[in-house]
């Protein structure tokens, strides 16, 4: 399963914070994606026995070349299941569009943690997401404002 979200940000890259759902973007095998979110959907018996369930996002946009970068969350763990993590710039820049306070936290911190390259997070948007949006000058200008407030929180820092 390739995942995104809190989930990812959470459990991988350490911000403390709760979530209740893993956002899976690709389920493999194909065949086979049905049956899993049937079993993981929210409120199947297995999501209220662990408090956490599946939820497949179809909205959110990802650069291009995202499975290139998948990282595995926990090798080894699960004899039948891979966690897959996007790698933490395509996790930002799949916020990017729904830009919310909860999103500009979550790429705050991952500016911080990894911290980012910010000329690798502008290319990867200019060459593998920017033209996949729907609105790319409004996403333009909030990759603009996400850098400037970054870079201030570097200069405080």
């Amino acid at each position: 399963m390739d995942c995104i979200g809190g989930f990812v940000i959470t459990q991988f890259y350490g911000l403390d914070r709760a979530t209740s759902d893993v956002d899976v973007i690709e389920l493999a095998p194909p065949s086979a994606a049905s049956t899993i979110l049937t079993l993981g959907y929210r409120g199947s018996a297995l999501s209220r026995v662990h408090r956490i369930y599946l939820d497949r996002v179809a909205v959110a946009s990802i650069p291009e070349d995202y499975e290139d970068r998948l990282v595995e969350m926990f090798p080894g763990a699960y004899r039948h299941l891979r966690l897959m993590a996007v790698d933490p710039y395509d996790l930002a820049l799949s916020k990017l569009e729904r830009n919310g306070m909860k999103d500009r936290d979550d790429v705050r911190y991952l500016a911080r943690t990894v911290p980012f390259d910010l000329g690798i997070l502008q290319q990867r948007y200019d060459k593998e997401l920017r033209w996949q949006l729907g609105v790319p000058a409004r996403e333009d200008l909030t990759l603009k404002l996400w850098i400037e407030a970054i870079l201030e929180d570097r200069a405080e820092g």
